[in-house]
């Protein structure tokens, strides 16, 4: 029996995990795709929380003539549309989940209650976790990181498009360093972009450690939450 290192893990993904081979919105092949991933490890008796990203589908940092906070409420509501699709993906494959929001949508979602949530965890629901923090300002890397030391999570696992933390962008520099592990403060320093300040240093003051890892690789989430030394630990 393949045995898990952890038991309760935070999942953040990034929104562009959703759209694929598309330049914007949800592709249902990379969106059954991930589910089923997510499915392997729910599998494994692991209790799973997820936030997802928003940049498939609005960007805030992309505002363009939009008021800064409203470019980020608008980000918080495509991160709900996104997880609702996830939701519906995971259901398909007769996992039970939750949706709970930062922003009050009582008929799609539940509004987000601690002890509500980790009651759903406890009861080998995945909880999705939709619209960041609720606040303007702060990304759904500081909204996963919240969550997580809520949720009194192990560990959270980020998946990207590459293979851990780097120097430098890969794709731009193939000379590159790859990190193998990383202290919280290396990342602060080095201006790495893995997460943002806030994320980090949320981590950092829990000693809740980060998992960077390529997402695309299949069976990459069962291989971390099983304890393969993949991808990048920052702690």
């Amino acid at each position: 029996m393949i045995k898990r290192k952890y038991k309760r893990i935070m999942l953040k993904l990034s929104g562009e995990a959703l759209q694929g081979k598309r330049t914007s919105g949800i592709d249902s092949f990379a969106l059954t795709s991930i589910a089923r991933e997510i499915k392997e490890v729910y599998n494994l008796g692991v209790e799973l929380a997820i936030v997802i990203g928003a940049g498939n589908i609005f960007r805030g940092v992309e505002r363009k003539g939009i008021d800064h906070s409203t470019a980020d409420y608008m980000g918080m509501l495509a991160t709900v549309i996104n997880s609702l699709a996830l939701q519906s993906a995971l259901e398909r494959l007769h996992i039970h989940t939750r949706v709970q929001s930062a922003l009050e949508m009582h008929e799609i979602a539940e509004p987000y209650i601690r002890r509500r949530a980790i009651r759903h965890l406890e009861k080998k629901r995945i909880v999705i976790f939709a619209g960041g923090t609720g606040n303007p300002y702060f990304t759904t890397d500081t909204a996963a990181s919240l969550r997580a030391v809520e949720m009194n999570a192990e560990v959270i696992l980020k998946a990207t498009k590459v293979d851990g933390i780097y120097s430098a962008d890969p794709f731009k520099e193939p000379t590159a360093k790859r990190y193998r592990k990383i202290t919280y403060i290396e990342v602060l320093k080095k201006g790495l972009k893995v997460m943002d300040s806030t994320a980090i240093s949320l981590c950092m003051d829990n000693n809740l450690p980060i998992i960077v890892f390529n997402l695309l690789e299949k069976g990459n989430i069962k291989r971390v939450v099983c304890g393969e030394k993949i991808g990048t630990e920052v702690n």
